[in-house]
């Protein structure tokens, strides 16, 4: 079975958002070993410079790196990835263990973004749309995305 790795950052303390999430993380355990590794985000000042940024970025993504399983497939969640339709993103999850890999890792970077250090290290740079979401959103929007991947892999009626 697929091990299926969500990191993420910032703390979500909306019940609705966590709800949401947990209920795709529950249906993904028919499919897939689903882990989420919820990381502190670096405080910043109220109107941080660009080296503060940066900093926070270097300091993050070593967190980051560190989370991610050996042998995972790495996707940064990026705003300038390339973008896929569900049917594409499920053919790519399909092929994680045909590429060699034991398991895909999906990162969530902070309201900053990722580190060019993480960019770099990932495997595929992925954006769902060149529109901004909040990350309480977004991430219950991958996680769905992630569901929906597996039912079109498994031929389920969801995806219809």
């Amino acid at each position: 079975m697929l091990s299926v790795d969500l990191i993420y950052l910032g703390n979500e303390k909306d019940k609705h958002y966590n709800d949401a999430a947990d209920e795709y993380i529950k249906r993904l355990s028919a499919f897939c070993m689903f882990r989420s590794k919820n990381l502190k985000d670096e405080r910043l000042s109220p109107q941080p410079s660009q080296n503060e940024i940066s900093a926070a970025l270097e300091k993050e993504g070593k967190r980051i790196l560190e989370s991610v399983p050996d042998r995972s497939y790495k996707i940064a969640m990026c705003i300038e990835g390339k973008q896929m339709s569900s049917e594409e993103f499920a053919a790519l999850i399909e092929s994680v263990p045909q590429r060699g890999y034991s398991g895909v890792s999906f990162i969530i970077g902070s309201s900053c973004g990722l580190s060019d250090e993480v960019k770099s290290k990932c495997d595929l740079k992925l954006s769902v749309s060149k529109m901004t979401f909040p990350h309480k959103l977004f991430r219950v929007m991958l996680l769905e995305q992630i569901y929906r991947a597996f039912s079109i892999i498994s031929g389920g009626k969801y995806h219809k």
